[in-house]
């Protein structure tokens, strides 16, 4: 850290893939593409593969999983589950 800098209070930002909105990391959740193009959620945030967020937002959620962002985001084609969308809702409620 250089002199006269202070470290940011609200940690690392990242960016909602559905709505691009900027909010600090723990505010949203991560979304991963393992090497077998699953996409599955990851609550840690700390899993290796290619990484999306997502914002707690039910439009975000469905957009996000429905539309082409996460495609755009993963750079390329992916699956996910039928209940991934309920996965990344019940990660929320135990927040």
């Amino acid at each position: 850290m250089s002199v006269g800098t202070r470290p940011d209070p609200t940690g690392p930002l990242r960016t909602c893939v559905a709505c691009r909105d900027v909010r600090p990391k723990r505010e949203l959740v991560r979304l991963v593409r393992g090497a077998d193009r699953r996409v599955v959620v990851d609550p840690t945030g700390a899993a290796p593969g290619r990484g999306a967020y997502l914002c707690r937002r039910a439009s975000c959620v469905d957009g996000g999983l429905t539309r082409r962002q996460l495609g755009h985001a993963f750079r390329g084609s992916w699956e996910a589950g039928a209940d991934l969308a309920e996965e990344v809702r019940a990660l929320w409620q135990q927040r």
